[in-house]
């Protein structure tokens, strides 16, 4: 519950039908008085109407005391007013009593009849009188008196009340929409943070994903033919001390080229832990740690736009060369220049699929194909089968990722990744990318 509903909950603490305490005292308080007032009254109205003025007083408390009720039965309360006029009763209920009924939650044609009939009820009963004190000398004015002063006193006893019922219920009535619109806008504010919580939680594990597969990408690739010109160097560094020399330099330059690259993603990492932290105090926090995120997630992208691309492709398929793997490079069609993202998806396809080669089939023969085509590249990576045990000679170990991060990468630009054996017994990774 909001906390607009809470307080107006928390202010349900009067007896019977009063929402607070002060309600109650307040009706009862007017209801003391209007008794008082009635069984006042009672006493004349005893003596001309010829009955004990007991009777009278009795019959003015009872029906002053009928004003406590007012909140519940204001109809009630209106109607004896009304009936108690002629017995010049009940001024005070009369007023409460008309004020109460328009302040409350009825329709306008009770307000206006039971209104009405107040005002006439007053006016006859305040031009009989007048003309029975000017009939017995009271008053000396003229008779235009009757009828001013009997349309004066109606009018002032029932117009006010009214129309100030009428302005306090309007008022009333305004607060509770607003009310009912500000715990409205509180519970769409907690939805849309609820649904910020949500996209923030997705955009988190996107990341993630995004990060892993890309650090799977460097570190495989790089580390595997770490390990294979390790494997080299041991072989040749007693037979061929120059070669050895050359593949300990290769193993330098990959480790280097490894390290840069985690460093720059790790830094992005960090990048995001600290706008994470930053927003932790922020109210809403669900939609400031979304915020945080797109703000990562852009400097990520940043980051991976200074990523590797196809012009880089003869420098990846010279390192594997170097490692000793045979591997044949083909490109067909007119090359040009595509999205960031296209470019570093169809690099690390490749990249992915040498690496796969290093682990399953050293030594064995990779074709390498790239195809420009008007509206899509395509890439293909085949190698012919391993020879026999060298495909645990260097022993790489393998997490199984490879091929679903490129499948991943692939089917996120709208594109196709296909994989499998071959009938000669080699293994092919074929990828189409659209171009746009």
């Amino acid at each position: 519950m909001t906390a607009t509903g809470e307080e107006h909950a928390g202010a349900l603490t009067g007896p019977w039908w009063w929402t607070r305490r002060r309600s109650a005292v307040l009706d009862g308080s007017l209801a003391l008085v209007s008794a008082v007032e009635c069984g006042a009254e009672g006493i004349p109205f005893a003596r001309d109407a010829g009955i004990p003025v007991s009777v009278g007083i009795v019959f003015g408390l009872i029906a002053g005391s009928v004003l406590l009720v007012r909140r519940k039965w204001p109809i009630a309360v209106v109607l004896v007013a009304i009936a108690i006029t002629p017995a010049q009763m009940g001024f005070l209920m009369g007023i409460v009593g008309l004020y109460t009924l328009a302040a409350c939650e009825l329709p306008r044609r009770i307000i206006v009849a039971l209104a009405g009939m107040s005002l006439l009820g007053t006016m006859i009963v305040t031009f009989v009188r007048v003309r029975q004190d000017m009939a017995r000398g009271d008053v000396t004015l003229g008779d235009w008196f009757v009828p001013f002063a009997s349309i004066t006193t109606s009018l002032g006893l029932t117009a006010p009340p009214v129309l100030l019922g009428l302005y306090v219920g309007a008022r009333r009535r305004l607060m509770e929409s607003l009310r009912e619109r500000a715990d409205s806008l509180e519970r769409e504010l907690q939805l849309l943070a609820e649904r910020a919580e949500e996209r923030a939680e997705w955009a988190r594990s996107e990341e993630r994903t995004r990060i892993a597969r890309e650090m799977h990408d460097v570190v495989a690739h790089r580390v595997s033919l770490m390990v294979v010109h390790a494997a080299a160097l041991q072989a040749v560094a007693r037979k061929d001390p120059e070669k050895a020399v050359r593949n300990a330099a290769l193993v330098g330059d990959m480790g280097r080229q490894a390290l840069t690259e985690l460093r720059e993603m790790l830094g992005v990492l960090r990048a995001g832990d600290g706008v994470e932290r930053r927003t932790a105090s922020v109210p809403l926090a669900a939609v400031g740690v979304a915020a945080a995120e797109a703000v990562s997630k852009v400097v990520a992208e940043e980051a991976v736009g200074d990523g590797p691309c196809l012009e880089e492709l003869e420098e990846l398929v010279g390192q594997s060369a170097a490692a000793g793997m045979v591997v044949d490079l083909s490109v067909e069609g007119e090359v040009r220049v595509y999205a960031a993202e296209v470019e570093q998806t169809a690099y690390r396809v490749v990249q992915e699929a040498l690496t796969n080669v290093h682990k399953h089939a050293a030594g064995a023969k990779t074709y390498v194909r790239l195809a420009h085509r008007g509206a899509e590249i395509a890439m293909q990576v085949e190698n012919e089968p391993p020879e026999p045990g060298s495909a645990s000679a260097a022993r790489l170990p393998s997490g199984g990722n490879g091929l679903v991060g490129m499948r991943e990468r692939v089917v996120a630009l709208g594109g196709v990744f296909v994989s499998g054996p071959t009938d000669a017994g080699g293994f092919r990774v074929s990828a189409v990318i659209p171009a746009v």
